[in-house]
């Protein structure tokens, strides 16, 4: 059994516990993994029970009050650092909004959790975007693990791809379209919208971050791009290292002058000795050039040359599914500990 803490009640935290209930005996059969969650918090409160929470009863009580405290019918509401180190658990699954001035309050939660003996999960961007190398080396000194899969890509596993899929190959760059909500812009005023335009219609699609700056000046490209650099490259490396020019003032005339070189404008992340993030043209043949709200990363290696991974960028169920992958490396991994 594998006790869980998730942090963060929104579209990621519903869709994992609506994962976690359709594939409960799948897991089990499979896996050997018998997760349970034991308490949440959000910004409003929290429910916990040391024998799991009802998770079907969670989300009902969500989707009816929009207040998980309503769960015990009473104002109980520890915060979450007492949940942290108080409850019993082995896991803290971290999905409050990513925060790129101070990382806070996803910082304190993985800064804690960690400090008290627990595994940790993140799909919270703004800790490791200010603070990954220093996270690494407190995961390692408290001897626990910190995964953080569905920060880049959502459900597609880029970063397991880049360090796994390519072990023993030499990474010597990369770059890509890491933000699907700037892709799905670009792409519409290449059909003739302006930038205002195209803004509004990915806004009322649901793609944009409540915060729009996110998105259209790049930060969040920039925090990918933070995390793919130290994990894959080892470069130990901060937001303030990024160059950062967002798509805001990409005109008509830009697309048009694209296009009449056979290429198409898209905001891209590169690697290769500095971090930047800018609006280049890209040929419509490369395989980087994909349209709509997709995701695209090339990795230039020493002796396999170029692989590019195309897929969705994040969603909630995407999303939640990496979650679920990182969940059973950290099972294996426990288990592997318990027998040597």
């Amino acid at each position: 059994m594998l006790r869980i803490i998730l942090s963060g009640f929104g579209v990621v935290g519903q869709s994992f516990a609506k994962l976690l209930l359709s594939r409960s005996e799948d897991l089990y059969a499979k896996h050997g993994l018998k997760p349970r969650i034991v308490g949440v918090f959000d910004s409003k409160g929290s429910a916990a029970s040391s024998a799991g929470l009802d998770l079907n009863r969670l989300l009902e009580v969500k989707k009816k009050y929009g207040d998980i405290r309503k769960y015990h019918n009473k104002e109980r509401n520890a915060n979450g650092l007492e949940m942290i180190k108080g409850m019993e658990a082995e896991v803290l699954i971290e999905t409050t909004p990513s925060n790129y001035k101070d990382a806070e309050p996803g910082m304190s939660h993985i800064v804690t959790a960690m400090r008290n003996g627990l595994h940790v999960i993140t799909v919270n961007k703004g800790p490791l975007a200010l603070a990954f190398p220093s996270l690494i080396e407190l995961a390692t000194y408290n001897q626990v693990q910190l995964k953080f899969g569905g920060t880049v890509g959502g459900g597609t596993p880029i970063l397991d791809y880049a360090k796994n899929s390519l072990r023993g190959e030499r990474i010597l760059s990369f770059q890509g379209i890491l933000n699907g909500t700037t892709n799905y812009i670009l792409t519409n005023m290449s059909t003739g919208l302006t930038f205002k335009e195209a803004l509004s219609d990915a806004k009322k699609k649901g793609y944009v971050e409540t915060d729009e700056s996110l998105d259209i000046d790049g930060l969040d490209a920039a925090a990918k791009l933070v995390i793919l650099a130290n994990w894959i490259m080892d470069m130990k490396v901060t937001l303030k290292d990024v160059k950062i020019i967002g798509i805001r003032d990409v005109t008509t005339s830009d697309i048009k002058k694209a296009k009449s070189h056979d290429s198409a404008v898209k905001l891209i992340a590169s690697c290769n000795k500095e971090l930047e993030v800018a609006p280049k043209e890209i040929l419509l043949d490369d395989p980087l050039c994909v349209n709509g709200t997709l995701n695209a990363i090339t990795f230039n290696s020493e002796h396999s040359g170029q692989q590019t991974i195309i897929g969705k960028g994040a969603g909630g169920m995407e999303t939640a599914s990496s979650i679920l992958r990182d969940l059973l490396d950290i099972k294996q991994e426990m288990f592997r500990i318990e027998i040597t």
